[in-house]
């Protein structure tokens, strides 16, 4: 497995080197040093674009239908409709801010503000065109830059998306769009910068040849400082050395926390407690839960950026977490109440997605087995025990399942991605200049990267998601009435239901 500091764009350019060749003896008495021409730019791979083209589909299907039928099904049935529009109307207005302002947001430098987010020069793309290409993790590989752009938009339209869980069946559908595009604006690109903007293999290693190649101490104060300034252009938790592979932070945590948040300010569903709130239809949540496992496939390998075996490792890693994840939630279900539900295990699947989508390119699958065991239960624990004793309604889980299951995973990268537990180790671009290596690991100051990134971005996604709740409150009101709510939000927010029997 190549190693990943973060996901991020690369705008890695190729290397620039002069070769020297001497001519026959036979061709001249004298041999003369001559300059190769510049090495041609690195062309996409056609197989690293087919499988980031499809990776990007099965991440959109995660979001529609999985995410629509996964959360529908859990809501009771004078709701489901407003649930699968909501899902898909954020899934539609998101796609389009990203192409015209979030790309450009997200991945490019940001001057003076670029520790927290990217700039305005590729607003509605501009200078994109077919021919231009973006980096991977791989020193002179790159892919189309249109698709990169459709596969980190897909991670767009699905986080928000999540949120809807929290407060599901009581907001309403004018204030959850206006809240929505405020929270990714605001809230998702920047994160999406911090995390996974830098400047891409090819110029890291290039910087670092020029400082090999120095020989005096000027040129090697000027290389230094050329090198500085590559690694400077990065985003804050890029730099702090947090790791990330695939949105542990950027998705998970953004969104559970900013869900937790909602459904505190927007206060309990009418009889929460006292009625039976039960899923109107496990057959939907089942179906839409199997689509997530099968698109999480493009989240997670996709997230590798070229079809190779580090892909292959967090293929198997997104197989054998989730699949623990289910079992240990089923068994501690079983253990705990008596019975092994279908929910308990859909909901440990989830959580094991959850958990091992940061350190999928990391872990060892062994790694990745234990933790998917570890997310199981203490999700299960989170959304069961501690949800029930502090008494808050978190319609769907969507704080103990993707707020805990990210903290949990992000932290346990920082464990899982050692040598000594199977992991493929920190990645390093410097030492071997032109080729990725391994880095130095420790232990401590890895977890502690881990932790400030966990803690930056709970405070970064809880209070700014407040102000916005907020505002939104103060202006157009974020819930129904009580009569609305009473009569279901398909009707009174849709005018049509879900089912017409």
């Amino acid at each position: 497995m190549k190693l990943r500091n973060a996901l991020a764009l690369g705008m890695g350019g190729a290397a620039l080197a002069l070769l020297f060749v001497e001519p026959s003896l036979a061709q001249s008495p004298t041999p003369e040093v001559v300059a190769a021409p510049a090495a041609a730019a690195p062309v996409p791979n056609k197989g690293d674009t087919a499988w980031m083209m499809v990776s990007a589909v099965l991440v959109l299907l995660m979001t529609v239908p999985g995410l629509a039928l996964f959360y529908g099904g859990l809501v009771r049935t004078k709701n489901m409709l407003s649930v699968l529009t909501q899902v898909f109307a954020i899934a539609s207005i998101v796609c389009l801010l990203w192409v015209a302002f979030g790309y450009s947001m997200a991945f490019t430098n940001g001057g003076g503000l670029n520790d927290f987010v990217g700039g305005f020069s590729k607003v509605f793309l501009k200078g994109v065109d077919p021919s231009t290409t973006v980096a991977t993790f791989s020193n002179g590989v790159v892919i189309p830059e249109y698709v990169y752009i459709c596969f980190q938009m897909t991670f767009a339209m699905i986080t928000p998306g999540l949120i809807v869980g929290a407060f599901a069946e009581r907001m309403k559908f004018s204030a959850l769009l206006v809240f929505s595009v405020l929270w990714v604006t605001l809230i998702y690109f920047p994160m999406a910068h911090m995390v996974w903007y830098w400047g891409g293999p090819d110029l890291v290693g290039d910087a670092a040849k020029a400082l090999a190649a120095a020989t005096d101490d000027a040129s090697k104060a000027t290389a230094q400082a050329a090198l500085d300034a590559v690694n400077a252009d990065a985003g804050m938790l890029f730099k702090w050395g947090a790791l990330d592979f695939a949105g542990g932070t950027v998705v998970h945590i953004n969104a559970g926390i900013a869900g937790f948040v909602g459904c505190l300010m927007l206060g309990k569903r009418i009889g929460y407690g006292r009625d039976l709130l039960a899923p109107h239809s496990l057959t939907m949540t089942t179906i839409g839960a199997s689509l997530l496992w099968v698109g999480w496939f493009g989240f997670n390998a996709g997230s590798n950026l070229e079809a190779n075996g580090s892909a292959g490792l967090a293929m198997i890693n997104t197989f054998v977490a989730t699949a623990a994840a289910a079992v240990s939630w089923l068994f501690v279900e079983w253990m705990l109440k008596g019975k092994p539900s279908l929910l308990g295990m859909l909901s440990g699947a989830i959580a094991g997605l959850v958990a091992v989508t940061p350190a999928a390119g990391f872990a060892g699958p062994m790694g990745s087995i234990v933790l998917g065991l570890v997310a199981g239960g203490a999700c299960f624990i989170m959304c069961s025990t501690v949800k029930n004793a502090l008494g808050y309604d978190d319609s769907l889980d969507v704080f103990g399942v993707h707020c805990i299951g990210g903290i949990l995973g992000a932290l346990a990268t920082g464990i899982l991605v050692s040598p000594d537990f199977g992991g493929v180790g920190i990645p390093d671009y410097t030492s071997k200049p032109g080729e990725l290596a391994v880095g130095a690991y420790n232990m401590a100051a890895q977890l502690l990267a881990q932790g400030k990134a966990v803690g930056f971005t709970i405070l970064w996604s809880g209070i700014g998601s407040a102000i916005l709740y907020k505002l939104v409150d103060l202006t157009i009101g974020l819930r129904v009435t009580q009569d609305e709510e009473r009569e279901g939000l398909d009707i009174a927010d849709h005018g049509e239901r879900a089912y017409n029997y």
